[in-house]
């Protein structure tokens, strides 16, 4: 799977850790965060990871900022994303059966590296599990497109 991974300055750490982590999972990495720990803007690398899921760039994303909520907000933005914050492996895996994200986002500031780890391990690994939720990720649809 290719996964695009971005972070803004309060987490660049974590970022580095988790890219490594995705790589030994045996997942390509694309990189569009910030390598720097100075003061950057987190909604232009959520919008360019939504913008690389929804374009086929990338089959899924990673998003990770202070607390994960201005990542997750940023990259809903962009038509076609569904993304979420995850601060517990059940919802990484909920979020994936039932609501098809596709976009995961978490906080630095909130999830060490391990569980942070065990997150993207257990999101990665689920699948969407279609029946009674494509209904919903239908409706996901028709409010994007203002009906």
């Amino acid at each position: 799977m290719k996964i695009v991974i971005g972070n803004d300055h309060a987490a660049v750490a974590l970022k580095m850790e988790i890219m490594e982590y995705v790589k030994s999972l045996g997942h390509e990495v694309i990189n569009i965060g910030t390598d720097s720990i100075e003061r950057c803007d987190y909604p232009v690398f959520g919008e360019q990871a939504g913008r690389a899921v929804t374009s086929g760039d990338a089959d899924c994303g990673i998003l990770i900022c202070g607390t994960g909520v201005g990542m997750a907000i940023a990259a809903n933005k962009v038509k076609g994303v569904r993304a979420g914050v995850c601060s517990d492996t059940a919802t990484a895996r909920l979020m994936k059966e039932h609501n098809n994200a596709n976009i995961l986002t978490f906080g630095a500031r909130i999830v060490g590296p391990e569980l942070a780890k065990d997150i993207v391990k257990t999101y990665l690994e689920a699948e969407f599990l279609g029946g009674r939720h494509q209904g919903r990720i239908d409706m996901f649809w028709e409010i994007e497109k203002g009906k």
